[in-house]
């Protein structure tokens, strides 16, 4: 049996996807804001990156579900006062897996493609 190796293996890299920078984490503050029905440009989203610096994607959309509660329970509207205070409630994954994070970035740096 022959192999041809003019073909490269589909799946020749590595990527490596890091928590969301500041940019990342204003567009993920967008979307679920929009998805929900909710205008972002009545947030103030520069304060809500700045202090969600650390969390997932998903802590994000989090934070919008529990503040959607939140609001709902006091008969208000959301607001970035209800979001921020749902940051402050919330320990993202960054902090809880701080050691196993930075190990995971430490080998993935000379390993891997980063995929931001």
């Amino acid at each position: 049996m022959t192999f041809d190796n003019s073909m490269k293996d589909p799946i020749d890299e590595i990527f490596f996807v890091d928590l969301p920078n500041s940019e990342a984490r204003k567009a993920i503050f967008e979307i679920h804001l929009k998805k929900r029905g909710k205008d972002p440009v009545q947030f103030d989203l520069s304060l809500l990156v700045e202090e969600s610096d650390g969390f997932s994607g998903s802590e994000i959309e989090q934070v919008i579900i529990s503040g959607l509660y939140t609001s709902f329970s006091v008969k208000e509207e959301l607001s970035t006062e209800v979001l921020l205070k749902e940051i402050s409630l919330t320990v993202p994954i960054s902090v809880t897996m701080a050691d196993k994070i930075s190990c995971l970035r430490h080998w993935a740096k000379d390993k891997t493609v980063n995929a931001g």
